[in-house]
């Protein structure tokens, strides 16, 4: 599994927007220029971060964009499901084939007659529990929880010099 460069933008982009909440927005050239991504396919990212409420624009002269949320509220799962879409990771695309039939028969006592009417991919089921971690990875980890570690990581290392 590959995430896309616009997932890898769109997280950048809102760690920057993060770390600069302070003068609130950031315009769309500064953001390109710190991310060194085109302006037009970094508008495209963040047009999807905006409709779906992850970020604001802000419009005018001195306009941009700007966290909608705090950053503790936005999840990695939130980003990479905006950019990447919501589809299921894995699909069982052999259900009705005989090694298919096999295994859920192989499983079932012969006089379990109910099993035989049941076809649960045992291979999806696998598949759809190491999609669950992932999904529950991805949503503890937030824009503010990679600040802090940064953050933590700049005082060490400064603590480290001195």
């Amino acid at each position: 599994m590959q995430f896309s460069k616009s997932t890898d933008y769109a997280l950048h982009a809102l760690l920057h927007l993060g770390h600069s909440e302070r003068r609130h927005n950031i315009g769309i050239k500064e953001l390109s220029a710190a991310l060194g991504v085109s302006e037009s396919y970094l508008s495209k990212i963040m047009s999807k971060l905006r409709q779906d409420g992850i970020v604001r624009a802000v419009p005018g002269v001195n306009g941009g964009y700007e966290l909608a949320k705090p950053a503790e509220q936005i999840t990695f799962l939130d980003v990479i499901q905006v950019i990447e879409g919501r589809q299921q990771m894995f699909e069982c695309s052999n259900s009705n084939s005989r090694q298919h039939q096999q295994l859920a028969e192989e499983g079932a006592a012969p006089q379990d007659q109910e099993c035989h009417g049941k076809r649960e991919c045992l291979v999806e089921k696998v598949m759809g529990g190491a999609e669950q971690h992932l999904h529950q990875y991805l949503r503890e980890h937030t824009i503010q929880s990679v600040m802090d570690e940064a953050s933590k990581r700049c005082s060490q290392n400064r603590d480290k010099k001195e």
